[in-house]
Order: structure tokens, then sequence, then C-alpha cells
């Protein structure tokens, strides 16, 4: 039997936990009214990684899932979409979802079309500064429309075209990324962008991380990295090896060899395919020094090198040649886990990183 000082102690702790908890969900209150979601977290969309079951896996948790369209044509879109309601409604729990599309893709419009039709409530508009009237399309159809924003004055530029949130992305993330850190985009855009919810992205693992940035005024976080080694997720076991083998130091940009063909950068885990790329832009470089062709074919190939890696590696388990894309946060991915596991952990974490500052009780 415990006596009265160690009572007295978890009755402390369980009221700083209660506190704890009380502040994260007034911290992320605007995100979560923003989503429709338990939690202000999303789901980074992956390519060949956010698909379906990933994506309901997470909103069906109580976060908010993004299915990423990338390539795909509006049919095999609409197909995703529906598959991905269907999934949520066989297991009781239909919640909202976004849908990620590629500013650059040939068939934007269409895109749009489909999510108008299938009344998806979030598009995210991404890979690079959506028009004003793509923003217009997405908002006309009904949807809340959420855009990357890599500076402050293209912040204040996305609001004023009719943005209704904003994603921060740092240069700690996966796959294509900025030259800006997390830290320092947060600092600069947070405090001067108050009209819509900002959602931090890049190097986020742990539950401390999203409160830091929650207090200084983010509706939310997006993850990505953190969720490939989810259960749910439909990633090659050899991908999601690599990932659980690999520490942060191993997440590291492409390099540029030659300034004048230029190389976009991409965070992935380094193998054989990193080296390669190095040698073809070498070679490639050298055939365009002695006229064997002309720099726009050149600039191409090395564009091309890269031309279905990432699905050689997630759905393939080509892990030696194929793209790892990954974030830093991919030394923080320890185990695979369910989704709702991986939640409950990042919310533990805020909660008792929030209740070692709760404020004491007055002894009467």
């Amino acid at each position: 039997m415990k006596d009265a000082t160690e009572q007295m102690t978890l009755t402390d702790g369980e009221e700083a936990a209660l506190w704890g908890r009380d502040r994260l969900d007034e911290l992320w209150a605007r995100g979560c009214a923003f989503l429709g979601s338990d939690v202000a977290i999303l789901g980074g969309a992956m390519s060949w990684i956010s698909e379906r079951h990933l994506v309901a896996a997470l909103s069906g948790a109580g976060g908010f899932g993004v299915l990423a369209a990338g390539s795909m044509p509006p049919e095999r879109l609409a197909e995703e979409i529906e598959a991905t309601r269907a999934l949520m409604a066989a297991r009781g729990r239909q919640r909202t979802f976004g849908v990620n599309l590629i500013t650059m893709h040939s068939q934007l419009d269409a895109l749009i079309d489909v999510c108008r039709e299938m009344k998806v409530s979030h598009v995210v508009l991404a890979g690079g500064l959506p028009s004003a009237a793509s923003i217009r399309k997405v908002k006309d159809g009904g949807a809340r429309c959420v855009c990357f924003s890599p500076a402050l004055a293209l912040a204040r530029k996305l609001v004023r075209a009719g943005a209704d949130a904003l994603v921060i992305e740092g240069a700690e993330a996966g796959g294509h990324i900025g030259p800006v850190s997390t830290t320092v985009l947060a600092q600069e855009i947070l405090p001067q962008v108050r009209d819509v919810p900002i959602f931090v992205a890049g190097g986020i693992g742990r539950g401390e991380a999203i409160v830091s940035f929650l207090e200084m005024g983010a509706a939310g976080v997006q993850l990505g990295t953190r969720f490939v080694c989810a259960s749910e997720c439909i990633a090659h076991p050899a991908f999601k090896k690599a990932f659980l083998r690999a520490s942060a130091r191993d997440a590291v940009p492409t390099v540029q060899v030659d300034p004048r063909f230029p190389v976009i950068p991409v965070r992935a885990l380094s193998n054989k395919g990193t080296a390669d790329f190095v040698e073809t832009q070498r070679q490639v470089i050298d055939r365009y020094q002695r006229g064997e062709i002309d720099q726009k074919s050149a600039q191409l190939e090395i564009e091309h090198f890269w031309a279905g890696a990432l699905r050689r590696a997630v759905i393939d388990g080509d892990v030696e040649t194929g793209s790892l894309m990954a974030g830093q946060s991919v030394g923080l991915v320890t185990r695979e886990q369910p989704v709702a596991e991986i939640l409950d952990e990042l919310v533990t974490q805020a909660v008792a990183s929030l209740a070692r500052r709760a404020p004491q009780s007055t002894p009467f």
C-alpha cells in the first residue's frame, strides 16, 4: 500500500498530465478545426507511399492523411480517392483527408475537377508556386486550398491569392527541398503571418518538437518520414529496413557537380545510386565539353537519371540504385508500428513536455 507522499505525487502527476493535454488541445485547436481532425498532424504526401492504405490509417486514427497524386491521370486519382473512402468505411470511421496535386502536372485543371466532383475537403498544391487561378479553382470547387511557402514574401503573396492555409517546409525534410532550415523558416514566417493556419514541416519526429512550433504560433505540423515504417504503409520491406538502419547524417541532398547544369536538391539516404548520379553528371558534362551533345540534351540526361528511381525503391525494394527519399528525422524511426501507435507516441511526448511546466497545485 502506498504512503500518503506517494499518493500525493501520483495525484500531482495526473493533474500535470491533464493540464498538459488540455494545453496541447488549446495550442493546436485552430489546426484541428481547419483539418477536421483530432490531432493537428498532417501526413506528408510521399509519392508511391501516401496512397489509400496509409492515408486511410492516418485519418482513421485521428490525424490527417494526404493522398499523393504525383503523376496520376485524373481517372486514376478518382479511383484512389474512392478506394481511400472505402477503406475508412470498412473500418467504420469516415474522416476527412486531403489530396496533394503537383502544380506542374500537365492535367492540373482536370485533377482539380476530380477533387471537386468527388467533394474532396482539402487540396494541397505543391511542387512549385501555384497560380492565383489554380487557387481560385480549388476554392470555387468547395475545397480548402493549402499551399507550400519557402519564404515570408511568398507566404504573404499566397495568402493574398486566397490560400486557406500554408505549409512551411525546411531543408531537413525528405524529397525535394529548399535551402532554409525549418527553425529559421518558422522564426521568419510564424510571427509575421497570422491570417491563415500554418503547418510546420521538415525534420520533425518527436512530440517535444511539435510543442515548440505550436508555441511559436503554428497551427499544427506535417510529418512524412516518421510514417514510412508504419505497419499500414505499403513500402517494400527492404525500403523500410533501410529507414530503420539509417541515422540522420545518412539523409543527404543530391550533389550538383557543375552550376551550369543545376540539380534540384533532393534529400535521400545515400546509396550506390547517389554515387552513380555524381559519376553520371561528370560523364555527361565531359561529353558536353567535347561537343558530343548540346547543353539542353545534357541537362535532360542528368534530370532523367532518377526517373522511376523512387518507385523502384518503394515498390520493388531496389535500395541500391533506387531513390531512398528520407528526411533527417529518419534517425528517430526505430521500429515498425501501426499509425495509431505512432500518433499516440507523439501526443504522449508532447503532453509530457507540457506537463513538466504545469502550474503547481496550491495546498490547503
